[in-house]
């Protein structure tokens, strides 16, 4: 959770965040948008979810939450359906049994959806972008000691 704020901050990028209540850590963070109204098992029949995404133009969606062997499974499988590319966040992702939660990544992976971590996404994309500032950012973000060890 430590890395969201940066991610927000260094990528620009928007979150939607769903469920009944909004999560107090929610206020913390520029970028997101609640879906109080959307059921994760029905999240690509929402209209405000579907309106966020054409907004932006999105081709990539990362998905995470509770509960990683059924909401955030089928919500990737779903997402992946529609033609959008998915990953799962593996490290913000909880589940309910935990001798599921390893079928469920299996499943993932053998549609395509990788899962991955905060930590690999924010290099990933620094990369992607071939900018040495925001390379060095990112770098300067993972090493620091309230985000874990590198």
């Amino acid at each position: 959770m430590a890395l969201l704020p940066a991610v927000f901050e260094v990528f620009g990028v928007t979150a939607n965040v769903l469920g009944e209540h909004e999560p107090p850590w929610a206020s913390q963070f520029r970028g997101l948008a609640a879906l109080p109204e959307a059921d994760p098992l029905e999240l690509w029949r929402s209209d405000s979810f579907m309106a966020s995404l054409t907004s932006a133009d999105t081709s990539l969606v990362l998905v995470a939450g509770a509960w990683l062997e059924e909401d955030v499974l089928i919500a990737a499988l779903e997402g992946t359906r529609l033609g959008y590319e998915v990953r799962v966040l593996a490290d913000l992702s909880l589940f309910r049994r935990e001798q599921e939660h390893l079928h469920a990544l299996d499943r993932l992976a053998l549609h395509g959806i990788p899962a991955t971590t905060i930590r690999q996404t924010m290099l990933e994309w620094a990369a992607c972008l071939g900018c040495p500032s925001a390379i060095q950012k990112v770098r300067q973000l993972l090493a620091s000691p309230e985000c874990g060890p590198s």
